[in-house]
């Protein structure tokens, strides 16, 4: 969890890099914070992205701005929001899944004195809703984890072998419980490590050939694909520099 707060109004339109999780917005501000997806499409007040949501933005309507913001492993956010591969690539309103709840919740955030009472409100409804939900099938979770601890290097097939579950089998109970095939989480997982190190400074060819990618040409076409910006642009965006001081020092959870 991270708590945002934009008095000067620095970022009134911002472009959001996509990353490894599911991630849950409530607006706290007098005026609403908007995330518009690449079709134009607004949500504001109660706001979920899914996976690599289609060069989504965040849009401050306000002078300024303050959110709450969730970011979910997918192996958490199957079971908090009771849904996966309906989010994939999207930005959709919390009320959809949770009803009147998300309203009541950001009532409660919104009433909070400080920012650490707003954390563990929103805690509190996270191990509630986490325990009440389903949880993903072992063999998914353990795919994940695997992902993950390799940055997205390690070979699906090893996966196969490992849980003793066909192909096949993996791709779909994997899509359907995380929201994106293996093979896409392997890239995103890939891109995420490699926006980070580009935005560290570390020059592109470095990257390209630290973090898994067959050349420059490759990371550069990852890039554009999940962030719709060239290298350059991903090393300077605002939301990676904000990312570095609010989601210190790991930016992927394994759980």
């Amino acid at each position: 969890m991270a708590g945002f707060s934009d008095q000067a109004n620095e970022f009134p339109d911002i472009a959001l890099v996509p990353h490894p999780a599911v991630t849950v917005i409530f607006d706290l501000g007098d005026q609403p914070f908007v995330v518009e997806d690449d079709c134009g499409s607004q949500q504001r007040e109660r706001v979920i992205a899914g996976l690599a949501p289609n060069r989504a933005r965040g849009r401050g309507l306000a002078r300024s701005s303050e959110c709450l913001q969730l970011r979910l492993s997918p192996m958490v956010a199957h079971a908090v929001l009771g849904a996966s591969s309906e989010l994939s690539g999207t930005v959709v309103a919390l009320d959809d899944l949770w009803g009147r709840e998300a309203v009541r919740i950001q009532e409660r955030l919104r009433a909070a004195r400080s920012w650490e009472d707003r954390f563990a409100i929103a805690e509190a409804v996270l191990a509630r809703r986490n325990d009440a939900g389903r949880a993903v099938d072992p063999e998914v979770a353990f795919s994940w984890r695997q992902l993950v601890a390799s940055r997205g290097r390690v070979r699906i097939e090893r996966l196969v072998a490992e849980i003793g579950w066909s192909r096949k089998r993996l791709w779909s109970r994997f899509r359907a419980q995380v929201g994106l095939t293996p093979k896409r989480v392997a890239r995103l997982i890939r891109f995420d490590h490699a926006a980070h190190r580009l935005a560290a400074g570390h020059g592109a060819a470095l990257v390209a050939a630290e973090s898994g990618f067959a050349d420059q040409s490759h990371l550069h076409r990852d890039v554009m694909a999940f962030a719709g910006m060239t290298p350059t642009a991903v090393a300077g965006s605002p939301f990676l520099a904000i990312d570095d001081v609010a989601w210190p020092p790991s930016h992927t959870s394994d759980s």
